[in-house]
């Protein structure tokens, strides 16, 4: 009877790590995305307007996370979690000047498009501090290549 007990437990855990696993799956295509946005620069001393910003992106299941790679930047991922549909991240980005950028975002998948926002801090190398927005929407536009 101990052995029957202990065969239908490993049966139940073993099951709960594969329904977690399949939760834990956004819906999202894998493939070429069009990514687009809004940057908004903010405690500026006057109103600025919206920039627009757009790229595209080779977005699979391990790397759900868009992002436009600047040229003179390293970049770490400090973290991402995923909460079914939601990837949430923290980056953080040293630039050749001494330039350093934390970025917490998010992005909730709906199968072949996405809606999400980045908050952006930028410390300059003597300390000063800026703040901005960027609000997104991404489509699947084909297969990457």
């Amino acid at each position: 009877m101990q052995k029957y007990l202990s065969g239908f437990i490993m049966i139940m855990v073993a099951s709960m790590f594969i329904t977690t696993a399949v939760v834990a799956a956004p819906n999202m295509q894998e493939g070429k995305w069009e990514i687009k946005g809004e940057m908004k620069m903010e405690g500026m001393p006057f109103p600025m307007p919206a920039i627009p910003v757009n790229f595209s992106q080779c977005i699979t299941k391990k790397d759900m996370v868009p992002q436009k790679q600047e040229k003179n930047q390293e970049c770490t991922k400090v973290s991402e979690k995923i909460e079914g549909n939601t990837v949430t991240w923290v980056t953080k980005c040293k630039d050749k000047k001494g330039a350093v950028t934390e970025s917490t975002g998010s992005v909730t998948y709906q199968g072949n498009s996405f809606d999400g926002k980045v908050h952006m801090v930028t410390t300059d190398p003597k300390g000063a501090k800026s703040e901005s927005n960027f609000k997104m929407a991404g489509k699947r536009t084909g297969d990457c290549k």
